[in-house]
């Protein structure tokens, strides 16, 4: 893999020679690399970590993508076949990979960029990281994921609370939790894969407390991946895709209300806009209605070893799995810009850039029903031109 040390003399361009930085090294920081390349603009990413793919591995040890092979992989670089339809974690890390040696990617590890801000004749972009250094491009890409700080509920009583908690960050496999009574609190993807692996992996007692029922899709039906679904509809109105999603969830998926489980109040499309992605199911349809993962209500405080939930009762796990997401940490970053939203993400992504900040580019920071992999490829593409056109 084409990575270099980071030192003084290598990262400081001289004003005729700004290269374009990219941060982070993950799937859009990678691709977006490649695609400015390809374009004749030199990229430098900048990596915070010693790898490639830093948060990838950090993802639990069942975890597979929710999205095809085919509509996955990066421009410019197919995925083997050899690992299937749904690809492992550890295969899309070895493809990751493969990714930056195929390419010949500049990439600097151990360089963490602590804030963005103009150069002072408002030309370029400077670059404040690790060390002190001082780094200055011509542009800028912010690729540092979606999922970049665990974000753990400030639940009343946290701080006494005496019982074993964790962030699903922190989970790995269900062995140590073998024989054990554990609540994972979150039904996204990750809680409800989580719920599912604590099962197989002989949990005593498996419940999964959710505050918003989500939408549950099969992951494939009859070879058709939800992914394709997503990409043929992810234009279209938010209502209509709503009005067309309904029968066809109701079909596909049964009706768990008498498990706990009632069907959501919102609809799939509609919820996506708010950062809410289906479930694809892979197994936690089965587990709940056999009863092996408990459907509770929400977690609303924690007192001595015990959690109370939103329907006034108490029950006491061996051990708390919060799967609560992830916060984009970008404030430090970029929020003294202007650039973010009252959510904290990005108010421009892909090839376009905030209005009061040309050359400012932005991508993986939506949950796209297409396909987040599919969409860093396509946004790579967009930034590439973009900035090939600032520059010429």
């Amino acid at each position: 893999m084409a990575v270099s040390r980071p030192s003084p003399a290598r990262l400081t361009p001289t004003p005729a020679d700004r290269p374009v930085y990219v941060i982070g090294a993950g799937p859009g920081g990678l691709a977006t690399a490649y695609a400015l390349r390809a374009r004749g603009v030199r990229a430098v990413v900048l990596e915070k970590s010693d790898r490639v793919g830093a948060s990838w591995r950090r993802h639990y040890d069942r975890l597979h993508l929710h999205t095809t092979r085919r509509l996955s992989a990066l421009p410019g670089l197919a995925i083997p076949r050899r690992f299937g339809r749904w690809v492992s974690r550890d295969d899309l890390v070895r493809y990751l990979e493969k990714y930056a040696e195929h390419h010949e990617l500049e990439i600097v590890t151990g360089v963490e960029v602590h804030r963005v801000e103009r150069t002072a004749d408002g030309t370029g972009w400077l670059l404040h990281a690790s060390g002190g250094r001082e780094l200055t491009g011509s542009a800028v890409v912010v690729a540092t994921g979606f999922n970049h700080t665990p974000r753990l509920p400030d639940w009343p009583g946290r701080e006494g609370y005496g019982g074993e908690l964790l962030h699903s960050a922190d989970y790995r496999d269900a062995e140590p939790y073998r024989g054990r009574d554990v609540l994972v609190v979150g039904a996204g993807n990750t809680g409800a894969e989580i719920a599912v692996d604590l099962v197989e992996g002989g949990a005593a007692r498996v419940r999964l407390a959710v505050r918003t029922p989500p939408h549950i899709l099969r992951r494939s039906a009859l070879g058709w991946a939800a992914q394709y679904t997503g990409v043929l509809v992810r234009r279209l109105p938010v209502w209509l895709v709503d009005r067309l999603a309904g029968p066809v969830e109701r079909l596909s998926t049964p009706d768990l209300s008498a498990y706990g489980l009632r069907r959501p109040d919102t609809g799939l499309y509609s919820r996506v806009r708010q950062g809410a992605i289906p479930v694809q199911d892979v197994g936690l349809i089965d587990a709940v209605r056999k009863g092996e993962v408990e459907v509770v209500a929400a977690v609303e405080a924690l007192e001595e070893g015990k959690v109370v939930l939103a329907d006034g009762s108490r029950v006491s796990p061996d051990a708390v799995i919060a799967a609560t997401g992830y916060e984009r940490a970008l404030e430090g970053l970029v929020g003294h810009l202007g650039v973010l939203d009252e959510r904290g993400r990005p108010v421009a992504h892909g090839g376009r850039t905030p209005a009061q900040a040309p050359g400012l580019y932005f991508t993986g920071f939506t949950d796209p029903i297409s396909g987040m992999l599919r969409e860093l490829a396509v946004d790579a593409g967009r930034i590439a031109k973009a900035v090939a056109r600032r520059l010429t």
